[in-house]
């Protein structure tokens, strides 16, 4: 039993979006098997009365509805169907999902451009990401090839940008779609945007984390919504808690799964941990990861995963629901400080049911090398160490987490 008198209530208010899902789908399917019906006697009708044996595509093949979200469109390459076949909705417990998710990705950068191109940067941990329904990366950098960045002449400013040319890399390493909620996405203005979409679209790759932008994807007969939020203004704002709350609420009406990023907490070796309270990093505000996290799943996500701090921090259970508030930096040629806690990293892997219970998770351990590029650790060291913090921070509400990566509720 739940010792939070409102649990009971959020529960009661997912079940009934549920529901409404459930009978919208079978409205449409109903729908859909009246028109086909009306097709066929039309049919049976014009045959019966000597009319030609021929028929137009409409009579003789599946009808297929082509969804985008409205914000993002897909590429014409990877549009999704989906074939309406009966007028009845499957169990969505019945099938599941496995998402893997990993932290701060830069594949180049003015500070480094790896040896060939990037090609071999993520070789050696892309397995879990392949072996994925879906991989989700945060990309904290953009796309493009501008002259002037938000530093100026600075010193003590830092912006990254890749060749648009190097977004084929993340499709080679397995990423389905990338999250733009950081705080290094305008490090070029809109352009800069701009610039990361085009060549993420041209990729294959889909993204999420622009101001109110939902993207979904299905996998396994299942609509999976993606959601990334930030506390700047050109992500949809992390630190405005009830607005994302409306978000989900709205992605929970229009998928069955629901995942969201979030890029919040003070940065370094010392940020490990994830404290009570709104953190501060260079005078900026970086959310209350502990608030959000929590108010996004009361509003109906199904997992919660973090980035920013560049450094690994604990994962905790909540209402039967998985946060991971970061896995630290994932690649960076020459880009991220390594050493102790910093060279951490890891890949989540976690499987959610159609429902969205959790099912499994895997947390493969990582370490970044001096160039930052990342590893398999046959150590184990950083599931180790989420494992510690994990216990520290969340005490009775930390997942189980085994020596070798197993994860459970």
């Amino acid at each position: 039993m739940s010792s939070d008198p409102g649990a009971d209530e959020r529960r009661a208010r997912r079940a009934e979006l549920r529901r409404r899902q459930v009978r919208r789908r079978r409205a449409t399917g109903a729908a859909l098997l009246v028109a086909v019906a009306g097709i066929g006697i039309w049919a049976a009708a014009t045959l019966a009365s000597g009319g030609s044996a021929e028929r137009s595509a409409d009579s003789s093949t599946p009808v297929t509805l082509t969804t985008t979200d409205a914000t993002t469109a897909l590429p014409p390459t990877t549009a999704t169907t989906v074939t309406s076949t009966a007028a009845t909705t499957p169990d969505l417990a019945a099938h599941s999902v496995t998402i893997a998710w990993v932290g701060d990705t830069v594949v180049a950068s003015k500070y480094g451009m790896p040896p060939d191109g990037g090609r071999r940067s993520m070789a050696p941990v892309v397995g879990p990401l392949r072996g994925a329904d879906l991989a989700f990366g945060n990309l904290e950098e953009t796309l493009s090839a501008l002259p002037e960045s938000k530093c100026g002449s600075s010193p003590n400013c830092f912006a990254f940008q890749a060749p648009p040319s190097m977004a084929k890399l993340m499709p080679a390493a397995g990423f389905d779609i990338m999250n733009l909620a950081n705080n290094h996405a305008d490090d070029f203005g809109t352009a800069g945007e701009r610039s990361t979409e085009r060549a993420l679209r041209a990729a294959g790759v889909r993204w999420t984390g622009r101001p109110r932008q939902i993207t979904i994807l299905r996998r396994n007969g299942l609509r999976v919504a993606f959601l990334g939020f930030a506390p700047y203004k050109w992500a949809s704002r992390l630190e405005q808690i009830g607005v994302a709350k409306a978000l989900v609420r709205k992605a929970v009406s229009q998928a069955d799964l629901v995942v969201v990023a979030m890029h919040a907490g003070a940065e370094g070796s010392g940020a490990t941990h994830v404290p009570q309270g709104t953190e501060t990093f260079l005078g900026e505000n970086r959310g209350d990861s502990r608030r959000f996290a929590h108010a996004v799943i009361d509003a109906g996500a199904d997992l919660v995963v973090g980035s920013g701090p560049h450094v690994i921090r604990g994962l905790e259970r909540y209402h039967g629901r998985l946060i991971a508030y970061s896995l630290g930096n994932f690649v960076g040629y020459k880009n991220f400080g390594t050493g102790g806690t910093l060279s951490l990293s890891g890949i989540l892997s976690v499987q959610l049911r159609g429902d969205g219970a959790f099912a499994g998770g895997t947390w493969t351990s990582l370490r970044l090398d001096g160039n930052a590029l990342p590893h398999a650790d046959s150590s184990n060291a950083s599931a180790r160490l989420v494992a510690q913090l994990s216990r520290e921070d969340f005490g009775a509400a930390a997942p189980r987490i085994a020596s070798d990566g197993a994860i459970k509720l």
